[in-house]
Order: C-alpha cells, then structure tokens, then sequence
C-alpha cells in the first residue's frame, strides 16, 4: 500500500489534505530554512528558494521513514513565502514583526508563492521525485487598528507565512485573491495533483490508502 506522508507539522495543510479525502502519515522535517535560503543566496529567484525549500523538507524524512518501516510512499513537502515589494517574507515570529509587516501589505497586493515537491518511494528507494510551485495574488483589506491588534494577540499571524492566514481568523482582512485557495492555505491541491501523476501516483489510489503505514 501507498502512504501519503506529508513532511510538515502545520495543521492547515493537513486540514486540507483530509478535508479532500486523504488522512496522511504526519512526519516533520527539521531544515534549518534560514541557513538554506543564506546557501541560495541573496540572488536566488523567489520561486527557487520557496521550491528548494520544499524538496529539502521531503528529504528529510526519508530517514525517518526507513527507521519506520514505511518502504513505500509518496513524500510532499511544502513551503510557503509572501513575495512583497521583490523580498520574500516568512513567518514573522513576533508580534512587532508581525505589524510592521500589515502595516506594509495593508490595502495592497502580494503574491504567496508556495513551492511543492514530491519525492516516491519504493521498496525504500527514491524511484520518481517532481517539484514545482504555485504562485496566488492575494488582495488584503485595511483593517481597523482595533481588529488588527486583536488578530496580533490571538498569535495566529506570528506563526504563518506572510503573518495571514485565509481559512482563519485572517480570512477576515483578504478582500480576494487570484489563483488556487489551497495553496493560500498552504498545500496546492491542482499542482499535488500534477506532481503525483508525474511519479505515477493517481489521487484517487491515496483516498483508499492513505495513512496505512502509520
């Protein structure tokens, strides 16, 4: 049987994932991601780092899964960046952060990039790998001081990529966006879906199988 593991401890991308009818095998990597995009560089384009990102993620796990005992499987790994006036913002961390980065983006567009990769395992050798990412327009609103600073100490933005969330209490301050909602959120079901048929997996064999390695 085929495991889906997802190589991610965040729990909107697992809220997606079973919300489309796939209960993954949860195991987290642990990149450093700062000393990743330091070893890009500063001239690394946005979509590279965000995808380069993702592939480290899914081969991180790959130990874990040997020690698991899951020898047949299809690894995802993702990340998440907002691309702002040309520079990538990550999770902010602090409340101070997190506000200077709303009072940048506020009544303004920025582009969530979210890189994807998909490593397949057999017999417990990578036989396949594809990564790519997804790229969505989001429209933010101007929310009043009051409900921005109440958003601030509920510490959801602190933790999230672009310091929003969409299916969350962040959903309240986007006024629209341009592309895929489940990449927003952080896993892009349409581009998964590509990626798996590009390792020979069909989604429909993980609606069955999905978390039998666990």
């Amino acid at each position: 049987m085929t495991s889906f593991v997802l190589a991610s401890a965040s729990p909107a991308r697992l809220a997606v994932l079973r919300s489309a009818g796939v209960e993954p095998v949860v195991r987290v990597s642990g990149v450093d991601e700062d000393a990743l995009i330091a070893a890009l560089g500063a001239d690394a384009a946005p979509e590279h780092v965000v995808t380069e990102l993702a592939r480290a993620k899914a081969k991180d796990v790959l130990p874990v899964l040997a020690r698991d005992g899951i020898s047949d499987a299809v690894i995802v790994g993702c990340d998440s960046m907002l691309l702002i006036d040309g520079a990538l913002q990550g999770k902010p961390g602090s409340v101070d952060v997190a506000r200077e980065r709303w009072s940048s983006m506020a009544g303004r567009s920025a582009t969530l990039l979210t890189g994807h990769s998909v490593l397949r395992i057999a017999e417990g050798a990578v036989v396949g790998d594809a990564h790519d990412h997804s790229a969505t327009v989001v429209h933010f609103a101007s929310p009043p001081d009051a409900d921005l600073e109440a958003y601030l100490a509920t510490g959801e933005p602190l933790q999230v990529a672009g310091a929003f969330t969409l299916d969350s209490l962040g959903g309240w301050f986007v006024d629209r966006i341009e592309g895929d909602p489940s990449s927003v959120i952080g896993i892009g079901l349409p581009l998964v879906r590509r990626l798996l048929a590009d390792v020979g997996v069909g989604v429909a064999e993980l609606w069955a199988t999905s978390g039998r390695g666990d």
